[in-house]
C-alpha cells in the first residue's frame, strides 16, 4: 500500500475559500499600497548566498534555507573540510543560493543594481513569499507571505508618520479594530546601551530585550548576563521593565534616563516629532504606543521600528512591523541612501480575522449557478445558456454528466448543496421545446419556469 503523501511542516494547502480570503487581504493592502503612491516590484525567490547572511544577525542567518548547488556538489568539498564537520566550511562550498528571508534585503539589492534607473525618494510595494527555517507553531510559519511597503532615498520623518497612516488606513479597510502600533527608535537602545557601559554588546542586549514579552524579565536579564552584560548595567535597565504611562510621560522619564547619551537624546526627538505629527492628523482606529523594549532584532534597523500587535482578545505576535535604516544598500556599495519600511503579516492577519469573524460573507461565494440537464441534447442548450451567463458576468457552470435517474438528480443537488451554489437550473425536453429554464433556489426549495431573460436578471 502505497504511503499517504503529505507536505513538509511550517508549509500549507489552501482551498478555494482559503484563497479567497487571503486574496481579500492582498487586495485591501495592494489598493491601499497604491493610494499612498507605491509603485510594485517582484524579485526572484531565492538570491545569492552573499546576498543574504550577514543581513539578519546570527539568529536569523541560521533560519535562512540555503539550496544545495546542482550536480555533484559534494566533489568540491576536500576530505579535510568534511572531516572538520563545520557547517559554516561545508556549506559555503556545496551552496551558493539560499531562499529569501525576507523582502527587505532583496529590495536592497534591487535598489542598488537598478539605480540608474529608479527616480528617487522611490516608494515600492511587494507582495511574495517568503522561507524561514523557523519551528512551526499558531502564526509561525517556514513558507508565508510578506506584503512590504519601503521608501528610499528621503531621511524625513514625514515618511514614518505616513507609514503609521498606511498601516491604520489598511486595518480600517479591514474593519480590524483596537490594532496597536508599537513604535519605539533604535537610537535610544544606543543610548540605553551606552548608559549601561554595553555598546560593544548592543546587539546582544537588544536581541535579548526583544524577547521581554515571550519570556519575562527574568529570563531577559539571565539571557543578558550570559551575553557578558554586568549586573551592575542590567540593575540600571530596572526602570524599563516598568516604564509606564502614556507616550508623553514615557519621554520624559527617557529624558532623565539617558541625559548623559547624546545618541539617546536624538532617537527621543524623532519620536517626539512622530507623535506630535500623529496627535495632529489623528488615526481612525490604531493606537500608536511608545515600547521601549521594543528592539526588533534585526541588524539593518537604526532609527524608529514599528511593531503592530493584533486587537487584545486574540492571542497572536505581531501582525506588521518595520523601520528606518540609513544605510542599507550600503552593504551592496550605494552609500548614504536611507530608507524606512514596513511589511503586513498575512497569514497572522488572516488568522485575526478569522477568530473576529470579520471576513466579509460574500468573498468566499464562487460558483453562482449550476446547469443540470437530462440528456445530451440538454446538455448542449444548458452550455449555450452558461456561455452567455459568463460572457455577462454571472459565474455558471455546467454539471458534466447527466441526471438520468432520479438517483443521480440526488447525487447532483448534493453536489451543489455542499458547492453552496445559490441557484440551480435543470433543463429536460420539456424545457428545451418551451424555451424556458426552470430555476431552483437552493436555500427554500422553490422553483420557477422562466425565460432566459427573466433568469438573468434573477442571477444578475
Amino acid at each position: 500500500m502505497a504511503q499517504k503523501p503529505n507536505i513538509p511542516k511550517g508549509t500549507r494547502d489552501f482551498n478555494a475559500e482559503e484563497v479567497a480570503k487571503r486574496s481579500y487581504i492582498m487586495d485591501t493592502i495592494k489598493e491601499k499600497f497604491e493610494v499612498f503612491g507605491f509603485q510594485p516590484i517582484e524579485t526572484p525567490s531565492f538570491e545569492n548566498s552573499e546576498t543574504l547572511m550577514g543581513k539578519y544577525g546570527d539568529e536569523g542567518d541560521r533560519l535562512i534555507f540555503k539550496i544545495l548547488n546542482s550536480g555533484e556538489y559534494l566533489k568540491k568539498v576536500s576530505d579535510d573540510d568534511y572531516n572538520s564537520k563545520s557547517e559554516s566550511v561545508i556549506t559555503s562550498k556545496i551552496s551558493e543560493k539560499a531562499l529569501r528571508y525576507d523582502l527587505t534585503v532583496p529590495f536592497a539589492r534591487y535598489v542598488v543594481q537598478h539605480q540608474n534607473d529608479i527616480e528617487f525618494p522611490f516608494k515600492r510595494y511587494q507582495i511574495q513569499p517568503v522561507w524561514r527555517a523557523d519551528r512551526p507553531q499558531k502564526g509561525r510559519f517556514r513558507e508565508f507571505y510578506q506584503c512590504d511597503a519601503d521608501v528610499v532615498g528621503s531621511k524625513s520623518l514625514f515618511q514614518e508618520v505616513e507609514f503609521i497612516q498606511l498601516y491604520d488606513t489598511v486595518f480600517s479597510a479591514l474593519k480590524l479594530e483596537g490594532v496597536t502600533i508599537k513604535i519605539n527608535n533604535r537610537k535610544i537602545l544606543s543610548g540605553i546601551a551606552e548608559v549601561i557601559g554595553a555598546q560593544d554588546k548592543l546587539i546582544d542586549f537588544t536581541v535579548a530585550l526583544d524577547k521581554l514579552d515571550k519570556i519575562g524579565e527574568e529570563k531577559v536579564k539571565t539571557e543578558m548576563r550570559s551575553k557578558g552584560i554586568s549586573e551592575d548595567g542590567i540593575s540600571k535597565l530596572q526602570p524599563l521593565f516598568t516604564l509606564k504611562g502614556d507616550f508623553g510621560n514615557q519621554i520624559e522619564s527617557l529624558k532623565s534616563i539617558l541625559s548623559t547619551s547624546e545618541i539617546g537624546l536624538k532617537g527621543i526627538e524623532e519620536l517626539e516629532f512622530i507623535n506630535s505629527a500623529i496627535s495632529n492628523l489623528e488615526l481612525n482606529t490604531a493606537l500608536l504606543q511608545l515600547d521601549v523594549t521594543l528592539a526588533r532584532g534585526l541588524n539593518y534597523y537604526t532609527g524608529a521600528i514599528f511593531e503592530v500587535s493584533a486587537p487584545d482578545g486574540v492571542k497572536m505576535g505581531s501582525i506588521g512591523g518595520g523601520g528606518r535604516y540609513d544605510d542599507l544598500t550600503g552593504i551592496f556599495g550605494l552609500k548614504n541612501m536611507s530608507g524606512v519600511g514596513i511589511s503586513f503579516g498575512l497569514d497572522r492577519i488572516y488568522l485575526v480575522l478569522e477568530a473576529l469573524n470579520l471576513f466579509p460573507k460574500t468573498i468566499s461565494e464562487s460558483t453562482k449557478v449550476i446547469f443540470i440537464s437530462f440528456g445530451e441534447s440538454e446538455a448542449m442548450t444548458s452550455l449555450r445558456a452558461v456561455t452567455k451567463l459568463r460572457q455577462l458576468g454571472v459565474k455558471a457552470e455546467l454539471y458534466p454528466d447527466a441526471a438520468i435517474s432520479g438517483k443521480q438528480k440526488k447525487k447532483q443537488m448534493n453536489y451543489a448543496n455542499r458547492r453552496q451554489i445559490p441557484y440551480m437550473v435543470l433543463v429536460g425536453e420539456e424545457e428545451v421545446n418551451a424555451n424556458v429554464f426552470t430555476l431552483k433556489i437552493m436555500e427554500s426549495g422553490k422553483q420557477n419556469k422562466l425565460t432566459f431573460k427573466a433568469l438573468l436578471e434573477v442571477l444578475k
